[in-house]
This record gives structure tokens, sequence and C-alpha cells, in this order.
């Protein structure tokens, strides 16, 4: 059988990316200023609309793929002979997992001999993003779907996730942060660093003050944990905040020799809970001891 992954929204990848290598998708909804929107990479909501809106004010809310969503996309690759593997955004962050996992049950009971695989990357963000790529380039060169699964489940605790918010309002609003220290941290100008962690939940792991130190803090943490080679591939992720995440390039670059560094805006569904200004660095290294 051929094999076909497919990915969730919350991957982050650029749009070029996606269309390029054909890869099909589902998209969380964004619910926003009473309007529904099927998160598809910045095609239909757009970055600038999205972001525009927070800043004047609008505070979105996302829902999950539903089982049907997924039945419908694993039963059309299933009728077609196709070997399925779902790469899903990490399960104690967002029901797709379990909504997929139901839909793989359902498929497999109405047609024979279907080969779904559902994947908790315990992953999220351009982090997310980094395994869709890497299973994509083995895809493309030949892999057959056992070397890819092994591949992921070998290196999914090893891609790790360091962001900072520059708005603590979004984290307060999703219960991550209380009100309390929301509204002082925001008076004292704290940047809460935060880091997915081995069960796939986030964790605030330090708390610093200032922008420039935040960022300082997020290229200390890489670091500490990544592991160089050749194939080195380092996603950057923005809440609309380009020339941050270009000036984090920059630095990367001029001091190590890696093959790529994709950067694209952090897209609706993890922005709506961490808000404009948003930084991230993901990349392989170690294992999260976390």
């Amino acid at each position: 059988m051929d094999t076909v992954i497919i990915i969730d929204s919350s991957s982050d990848l650029p749009l070029e990316f996606i269309e390029e290598n054909k890869i099909p998708f589902l998209g969380l909804i964004c619910h926003l200023d009473g309007e529904d929107y099927v998160d598809d990479f910045g095609k239909t909501l757009t970055y600038e609309k999205f972001y525009s809106k927070i800043r004047q004010g609008s505070m979105p809310t996302t829902s999950q793929i539903n089982v049907y969503r997924f039945h419908e996309i694993f039963k059309k690759y299933a009728q077609e002979g196709k070997s399925i593997i779902y790469l899903a955004m990490s399960s104690q962050m967002s029901g797709c997992y379990s909504s997929a996992v139901i839909a793989k049950q359902q498929v497999e009971e109405e047609i024979e001999d279907v080969d779904i695989s559902v994947i908790d990357t315990k992953s999220a963000c351009i982090g997310e993003g980094i395994i869709v790529y890497y299973a994509y380039e083995m895809l493309k060169n030949g892999s057959s779907k056992e070397e890819i699964i092994n591949w992921i489940e070998d290196n999914k605790l090893k891609v790790h996730h360091w962001f900072i918010v520059e708005d603590l309002i979004h984290l307060k609003k999703g219960g991550r942060l209380s009100a309390t220290k929301a509204n002082i941290g925001t008076l004292l100008q704290i940047k809460p660093t935060i880091y997915i962690d081995k069960e796939g939940n986030l964790q605030n792991i330090n708390n610093v003050r200032g922008r420039k130190k935040a960022i300082k803090a997020l290229l200390d943490r890489m670091e500490e944990n990544i592991i160089i080679d050749e194939n080195t591939v380092i996603g950057i992720s923005h809440g609309d905040c380009i020339e941050d995440a270009l000036n984090l390039r920059d630095i990367i670059l001029e001091k190590y020799k890696i093959k790529k560094v994709i950067i694209n805006h952090v897209g609706p569904v993890i922005a709506s809970h961490t808000g404009a200004g948003m930084l991230s660095i993901c990349f392989i290294g170690k294992d999260r001891v976390i």
C-alpha cells in the first residue's frame, strides 16, 4: 500500500510547504468575532486579519476536529487503498487525538484490511511541524510506513518546544495563569518561558523580566538541549513579530551550520491561547527530561 500522512493545522507549517508537498490536512476551528473559520494555514483567515483582530481586543476560541471529519478523510484514503498515518497535536492540549482514534475504529469496522495509524506527537505548533517535515522527507525518499512510524516514536520526545509570550491576558483566559499572576506579570513586564513536557503539557519553566532577556533565554535553552548535525532543522514561529523571528534565525545561522530554519506565524489554534508577540524555537535534541 502507498502511505499517506495526514496532519492537522496546529503544526503551523508555511502554506507553501503544505501546498508544495500536497499534504492532506484537517483544520481546527477558530471562533472569532461571531464567525467560524477552519484554520487552513492562513489561506482563509489570513494571519494579518487574525492578529489585527487580537490587537483590537478580540478574544478568539478554538474547537477540535470532530469524529465525523476524521471519519470522512480516513474513509476516503482507505477506499483508495492507502496506508494512513495521522500525526495528531498533543492529546494533552486537544481532543483531536481521541476523536481520530474513534474515527479509525469506525472505519476499521466498515472496511476490511484498512491500515490506519494515529500518533500522538506530544507536540504542537512548529515543533509538531518539525515532525511532519522529517516524516515527509522520509516518505519522499521511499521509507516504508513502519520506518516512518518508528522514527517518529523514537524522536517525538526529543522535539523541544521553548516559547515566550508578550501578553499574559490570553494565558489567563485559557486557565494557564491566575488573574493575579497575569496582572502582576504584565505590570512588571514578566515574560514566562514555557516548555512542552514529555507528557505533552505546557509547563512554565521560569520567568524573565523584559523581552530581550526572554529571547536570550530561548537561545540559552536551545544551546543546552539541541543536538546539531547536517540534517538539523530548527523551527521558529512568531505571533506576528517577524523581526524578532528573523533576528533569532540570524543569530542561530551565524553560530551553527544547519540544514534549514523554518519560520512561520503561529496560527490561530495556538495563538488564541498565547496572543500576539509569542515567539518560539523548536528543534530535535536531548530527550525531554521534564
